[in-house]
């Protein structure tokens, strides 16, 4: 931009010329811009040495594989410079690294290059955009590689469609559960509430420690199952079945926020809750209700799943073989046959061999 530094006279012919501008590789950039972002109004020097004290090093630095070589070292070698310049206390320019993965389509790495790269505005159009995220956050962990799936995307749709339904057509019946700010547990809620605090406990856990949005959104489906089968159950009645169906709704749309925003804040508003869900805190969950006293266990006849129950996880094996028989299903299954074997895995299993 500095006519004075660009309009020239040729130093071998004394015509007119231009110097050339583009004199630095784009890594000389990216080796430092960090610093400037601290305060990028600074006027006095590249970087503010205040802010930079407060903000360096970066908590966390993400990005791709073809990274690792020159961006990170030439960061490093940088703020190593300006360190002994006396500019930064920074020794160190990242505290941690999460390489992402690639995404692969058709067995090749997506790009324009190979012509196999999926038009956003397809996606966006029949889709939305909390779908692809929800998508593409769902396939796989983020330091794996993705394998693109159109199904992936149709199931990831369907999934949010259901926690839009879910929440839209029980309005009416959650509508007084919506107001507790706290639910009460009893036998007819107790699952519900393991599954609610268990579920913020996980995700929680999952976005901010370990970076794994995969098991993440796992965990918001299996506790829209649990929502969902309370209320087929007509488990809802009474005060405390309503509280604690409110607290479940309003914790599957707090949990999906990250993932899908557009669709939770919608959501949010349908239940007539304060504006945003944004402006919201986090749900924090109970240790004690997080961990289960309870476990489901899974009972076979000959190789294949035909019931499951509850019980405590330190139940002999005998009370278990003995409550999988009493199953009203297993009775149906074994009428007219004997127990040839049974195999009890505490805590797990009860598989029944029947002639």
């Amino acid at each position: 931009t500095s006519k004075e530094f660009r309009n020239v006279d040729c130093p071998k012919c004394g015509g007119q010329a231009n110097r050339e501008t583009d004199t630095m590789d784009t890594f000389i950039d990216s080796s430092w811009y960090f610093f400037r972002y601290t305060d990028s109004s600074y006027e006095k020097g590249p970087f503010s040495p205040a802010e930079a004290e407060y903000w360096m090093p970066v908590d966390q630095y993400i990005g791709g594989i073809e990274h690792a070589i020159l961006h990170l070292l030439y960061a490093r070698f940088f703020t190593k410079a300006l360190r002994d310049l006396g500019l930064t206390k920074a020794d160190e320019p990242f505290r941690r690294l999460l390489t992402q993965g690639m995404v692969i389509k058709d067995g090749a790495k997506m790009s324009k290059s190979m012509g196999n790269v999926v038009p956003a505005e397809d996606l966006l159009s029949r889709y939305g955009a909390d779908t692809a995220r929800t998508f593409i956050l769902f396939a796989s962990p983020p330091d794996k590689e993705l394998d693109w799936s159109d199904q992936g995307v149709e199931g990831s749709f369907r999934f949010l469609s259901r926690v839009h339904r879910l929440i839209i057509e029980n309005t009416d019946l959650l509508k007084d559960g919506l107001a507790e700010d706290v639910a009460s547990e009893d036998d007819n809620t107790a699952q519900l509430r393991h599954a609610v605090h268990k579920s913020i406990k996980k995700v929680t856990e999952d976005i901010s420690e370990r970076f794994q949005f995969n098991t993440a959104i796992s965990a918001i489906m299996e506790l829209m199952n649990e929502t969902q089968k309370f209320l087929a159950d007509g488990k809802i009645e009474g005060k405390s079945g309503k509280a604690a169906a409110g607290e479940a709704a309003k914790t599957i749309v707090k949990l999906i926020a990250p993932f899908a925003p557009h669709l939770a804040e919608e959501l949010w508003e349908a239940m007539g809750l304060p504006y945003s869900i944004f402006s919201q805190e986090w749900p924090v969950f109970d240790p004690e209700l997080a961990t289960s006293s309870t476990v489901e266990i899974v009972v076979q006849v000959n190789g294949k799943v035909r019931a499951r129950f509850d019980a405590t996880a330190d139940l002999e094996k005998e009370y278990l073989e003995s409550q999988a028989l009493a199953l009203p299903r297993i009775q149906e299954l074994m009428e007219g046959k004997t127990l040839a074997k049974s195999v009890v895995i505490p805590g797990r299993l009860v598989s029944l061999v029947v002639e």
